[in-house]
């Protein structure tokens, strides 16, 4: 337990009178030798995303929400489209640089912050749960305040001034604006922006050779350049429906029948999901005075990757926290408007614990880089969007999971997907260690030195902006 003793008058200094103890016992550590302003200080301006319905369809502009931020970047796999007005592309339209800031969801993602860059001509605007702040680069650089949020001093920061309800938190751009920056030496902030620039190339890349791998499977199915139609009529016979047990006219799109009349004609071969892939869905008890990693659909970003976890003891865990898995395995996420959280497990989550929202697979006849791209190409994820539904929480069950129509893809296409997923990764690496770098040379120069930090950050990265 920690103790903090606070006088009235104290408390009435913050514009809302916060008296809470998360705010005021968790103050982080300043350095005396740096100069510190307020986030708000350093900002030319600040603004809400667009409250909006989001479709999976290509139906509209392509929207940022907070899963297609991690590791201090805004990835370029979007995968959800706002149907808007040109005035609205233009006064939520993403420019090269801009910060967002997640501003809402649970007390361990809230505060989530990435840096966009541009990739395209392409408008892309942003969702309302997120907050876009543009510096003034005379003080500080739009990647200086992305790294300074994502070091423990910046979110030990927000996360104090984080107003918790019942089911998630709340950080609003005002009390993100009173957040306190350490107006380090430009010459740090300069070379931490370099390091970005070379972080961004290796990820460009890295989603390159992903997009690579994809387009492998999709020509071997002869579905390049496919994209669904969304039919407002068409005609299906009730003996149908009572084959399928289903009445719901989304099920019957004609645009599921051409994805799955591909895959029948493959001519390596087909079958059912269920008879192809063991699905791991056996119920894991765990031990409540036993500490474990727990995976859950927020930790999954847009590319496949598994960019963090909750770590608590088993008494703590949440009654979800019900799936264990291995190294190797494929997480694919049951929720409708999650279907594209789907990751692979790397060596670092051996043994951890997921949501029993996920389907956890692997199987001797796929590698499971080649189950990767299956689940997250146009052509899985249609399927498993044809298979939910419900009302409240849509989602696709167990019985639809394993009906799903699956190609008995070659080995050697699946050797060609499994090395294009294999350099993927090891780029993404690379981007991620750069940025790891600048990180830990903020955190340096506030508890150390600024120019130790910049000599140290130097030393690490060469003229290439390769990671020594």
């Amino acid at each position: 337990m920690q103790v903090s003793i606070r006088k009235l008058s104290e408390v009435t200094l913050h514009p809302d009178h916060r008296w809470d103890g998360e705010y005021l016992c968790f103050e982080p550590y300043k350095s005396e030798n740096i100069e510190y302003v307020p986030v708000g200080d350093t900002l030319i301006s600040s603004q809400y995303g667009l409250s909006i319905a989001m479709n999976d369809e290509r139906n509209g502009v392509p929207i940022y929400r907070m899963n297609e931020i991690s590791n201090m970047m805004c990835s370029r796999n979007i995968l959800k489209f706002a149907p808007i007005s040109e005035e609205e592309t233009e006064a939520y339209k993403l420019n090269d640089k801009d910060v967002l800031f997640n501003r809402t969801n649970s007390q361990v993602f809230v505060g989530r912050t990435g840096i966009f860059r541009e990739f395209s001509d392409e408008p892309t605007v942003f969702a309302s749960y997120l907050v876009r702040i543009v510096p003034n680069v005379e003080i500080v650089t739009p990647e200086y305040l992305t790294t300074f949020l994502n070091t423990k001093y910046g979110i030990r920061d927000v996360k104090r001034r984080a107003r918790i309800s019942i089911n998630q938190s709340n950080v609003n751009a005002e009390e993100l604006k009173r957040v306190e920056i350490p107006l380090v030496e430009k010459e740090l902030q300069l070379l931490i922006s370099s390091g970005f620039d070379d972080a961004f190339d290796y990820l460009r890349k890295s989603e390159a050779k992903f997009k690579e791998a994809e387009n492998i499977l999709l020509s071997e199915l002869g579905l390049t350049n496919w994209q669904p139609k969304h039919q407002l009529t068409f005609i299906k016979n009730y003996s149908d429906t009572e084959q399928a047990g289903r009445i719901d006219a989304e099920y019957y799109q004609p645009k599921y029948d051409e994805i799955i009349e591909a895959i029948k004609s493959y001519s390596g071969g087909w079958d059912t999901l269920g008879n192809l892939v063991p699905l791991k869905d056996k119920n894991y008890t765990p031990k409540s005075t036993k500490e474990y990693k727990y995976i859950e659909l927020s930790n999954i970003a847009g590319n496949g990757e598994i960019t963090g976890c909750m770590s608590e003891f088993g008494n703590e865990l949440p009654s979800r926290a019900r799936r264990i898995v291995a190294s190797g395995d494929v997480i694919v996420s049951s929720i409708e408007g999650s279907l594209s959280s789907i990751a692979l497990v790397g060596k670092e989550y051996n043994n951890a614990l997921c949501s029993t929202g996920f389907y956890v697979i692997n199987s001797s006849l796929f590698n499971s880089e080649t189950l990767l791209v299956l689940m997250k190409s146009i052509a899985g994820q249609m399927l498993l969007k044809k298979g939910c539904n419900g009302t409240i929480l849509t989602a696709i069950n167990k019985d639809e999971f394993r009906k799903i129509i699956f190609p008995e893809i070659a080995e050697q296409k699946q050797l060609e997907i499994q090395q294009k997923v294999t350099e993927s990764f090891n780029l993404r690496k690379q981007s991620k260690h750069l940025l790891e770098t600048a990180k830990k040379a903020v955190e340096m120069a506030i508890e150390e030195d600024e120019k130790a930090a910049t000599k140290w950050l130097r030393d690490k990265v060469d003229t290439n902006g390769t990671a020594c």
